[in-house]
């Protein structure tokens, strides 16, 4: 039989390993992760992501794969909250969970030689110096925690920095904003979900759907820009028009959860993170600034960016 030729569109092979068990005392859970890569290339980045609420490693495939194809190294744990496991309400645990993700981000980084070794052939081509955190929903909440944003206590002051000087920059989806308006129901079960952004100094692309209308808070879709608006530094705002909370799949199409499909706003997310990651990793890089200058110019955009 002769060698089949790919097609020149077709997408640069990744390799995906998982579970990978890191041991996590206390946690009551081994941390389960995924890792993915590309099988070319060498000083390849880190991104950790961390899903939103009952997802788990198996998620986010149009981010996860779309990463892993351009030539990063994406490793995704599956934190308690995930359906997978099944953690009850009542377990006691549950109040704390927050910090178990966060927990969770800092454990893949100080494992990254674990990790990196757990997938054939990738030892020695990852570049350790150069790691992002990205997140969708409540694990934008988590990662922006080692971005540096902190959890106000009831009396309204803020906690424990848990800021991680090895993470470079960050990709916020979906980033719930400030705990002043919360819904009644947010407020009784989600109390962590008081945020204070005025310490979360590192570079971070924030992106949020100006149809994303939270029963989490009583505001609108602006609650969403909140981690810009109140945050210091070098930030970018990505608005997506016309998208909801799942801004188009990004936790996969058939997702239960995603309310509005879309594969262009996906495929535009694919392009503008991708780019904003690599020239957040590379300050040489332009890829951004060239995506932000094409999507200016299309005659029907899908989304605006502004930056400060």
């Amino acid at each position: 039989m002769r060698p089949t030729t790919p097609l020149p569109d077709s997408p640069p092979a990744i390799v995906s390993v998982k579970p990978v068990t890191l041991p996590a005392p206390g946690r009551g859970e081994d941390l389960q992760v995924r890792v993915s890569a590309p099988v070319t290339g060498d000083g390849l980045p880190v991104v950790v992501f961390s899903h939103g609420y009952g997802q788990s490693m198996d998620g986010y495939a149009p981010l996860a794969d779309h990463w892993a194809a351009q030539g990063f190294v994406v490793v995704q744990p599956t934190h308690l909250d995930s359906r997978t496991l099944a953690l009850p309400q009542e377990d006691p645990r549950f109040p704390r969970i927050w910090r178990f993700r966060v927990e969770d981000l800092t454990r893949v980084l100080d494992e990254l030689d674990v990790l990196e070794a757990s997938v054939p052939g990738l030892a020695g081509r990852v570049d350790h110096d150069r790691v992002a955190v990205a997140g969708h929903s409540w694990g934008a909440q988590t990662a922006s925690t080692l971005l540096g944003a902190r959890v106000l206590d009831p009396d309204g002051v803020p906690g424990e920095d848990l800021s991680d000087p090895r993470v470079t920059a960050g990709v916020l989806l979906a980033l719930t904003g400030l705990g002043d308006t919360l819904s009644p129901f947010a407020a009784e079960h989600f109390p962590f979900m008081r945020p204070s952004f005025t310490t979360m100094t590192a570079p971070a692309l924030i992106v949020a759907g100006d149809h994303d209308d939270s029963p989490l808070s009583t505001r609108g879709p602006d609650w969403f820009t909140d981690p810009y608006t109140y945050s210091p530094g070098d930030k970018t705002l990505l608005t997506l028009f016309g998208a909801e909370h799942s801004l188009g799949g990004v936790a996969g199409r058939e997702m239960a959860e995603t309310t509005d499909e879309n594969p262009a706003r996906v495929a535009l997310l694919q392009q503008l993170t991708t780019a904003y990651l690599r020239s957040a990793l590379h300050s040489e890089d332009t890829g951004w600034k060239t995506a932000v200058a094409a999507m200016d110019q299309d005659p029907g955009p899908l989304g605006a960016v502004t930056s400060k």
